[in-house]
């Protein structure tokens, strides 16, 4: 659990200390008065960047660094940021219990769930919202899958580039890269799978609680073949439609074309789900996530919420709160009664603006 956090050149924030207590921090503030930038430190600290930024953006307008210092228990944790020549690149530096780390490994993060209102949009926009959302999910649990993912990217570059060669020159070597592709599509599509699996043995059951109502919720993963033999499958696909990627200029074949989509008793949420209804989707998949990150990392994660209780009702923020009571939570509202009824328990009130 984090005990303190000091922000210097951080965002909105010029040099600003805070304390957080074991159970649940409510902070509280009008718009713009650094609520989510405050969760975003938290984050940066515990698992080494940003959800929504570059290195760079993190610093203080017209500020060179930036630096974040906190204690979780009795080890302490520092990130340093220094601007480029340019502005626009940043240097970065861990320092966990005092030993310096140019990159956060997994093992060294502090394990985080992370709940903000642009996450609806990942499930109900494009496909590649919600494939980031799954497999961001994966990096954080699975050894080994960031990697494969990594690679993954690079073989579909390397190959899109032949693309735009032309057939007469990339033809030769566009086999190779089909070859390489094909198995580390295989291994994405069977972890993604198997994440699938394991959401929806929970996802229904955690939904109806949120919602107050019996409802059937399920995951749907579009993958092009059979996990079983994708990589035999794919790897004949990418041979017969590469006349067509090479009039296209990119690869149409694979994992980053699939989608993993969202239904509510049997229907597409775009086509059936109100946004409160969207909203209960999402928690459901958080509270999936919290066991899910506990399990992988063997202690409970911190859970953060920005503006979590907007848009839901009595009966939802209740359900919700049953939840936050086994976490250390970190919750951000514009209106302090809306949440502070709810705890009976003990709370901190963090006041900004």
């Amino acid at each position: 659990m984090i005990d303190s956090l000091r922000l210097q050149n951080f965002r909105s924030y010029s040099d600003e200390s805070f304390e957080f207590e074991p159970s649940v921090n409510i902070v509280v503030g009008p718009n713009a008065s650094g609520k989510t930038n405050l969760l975003e430190a938290v984050l940066v600290l515990s698992r080494g960047g940003s959800y929504r930024a570059r290195d760079a953006e993190l610093i203080r307008l017209g500020k060179p660094w930036s630096r974040l210092d906190g204690y979780f228990g009795t080890l302490s944790r520092a990130v340093m940021l220094q601007r480029g020549p340019t502005g626009e690149r940043s240097a970065k530096t861990f320092v966990l219990a005092n030993k310096n780390y140019r990159r956060m490994p997994l093992e060294r993060t502090v394990p985080v769930v992370f709940f903000e209102p642009n996450h609806l949009q990942a499930l109900t926009r494009d496909p590649q919202h919600r494939r980031e959302y799954f497999d961001d999910l994966l990096e954080r649990t699975e050894l080994g899958y960031k990697r494969t993912l990594s690679s993954y990217r690079r073989a579909l570059a390397q190959r899109n580039a032949l693309l735009k060669q032309g057939k007469s020159r990339a033809a030769p070597q566009l086999f190779a890269w089909d070859v390489r592709l094909s198995q580390l599509g295989e291994k994405i599509v069977t972890s993604r799978v198997r994440l699938v699996g394991l959401i929806n043995e929970s996802l229904s059951a955690s939904y109806s609680r949120i919602a107050g109502k019996k409802t059937k919720a399920s995951l749907i993963y579009g993958h092009q073949f059979r996990p079983g033999n994708y990589s035999s499958r794919m790897l004949a696909k990418l041979e017969s439609n590469s006349r067509l990627d090479f009039e296209r200029g990119f690869t149409t074949v694979g994992p980053h074309r699939e989608d993993i989509e969202l239904e509510l008793n049997g229907q597409p949420i775009s086509l059936v789900a109100s946004r409160g209804e969207i909203r209960s989707l999402l928690l459901a998949l958080k509270i999936f996530e919290l066991g899910l990150v506990e399990k992988a990392r063997d202690e409970k994660p911190i859970f953060l919420l920005d503006d979590v209780f907007s848009e839901l009702d009595g009966g939802r923020r209740r359900a919700l709160v049953k939840y936050l009571k086994k976490y250390q939570a970190i919750i951000t509202t514009t209106d302090a009664d809306a949440v502070v009824n709810y705890f009976s328990q003990h709370h901190n009130l963090i006041t900004l603006g």
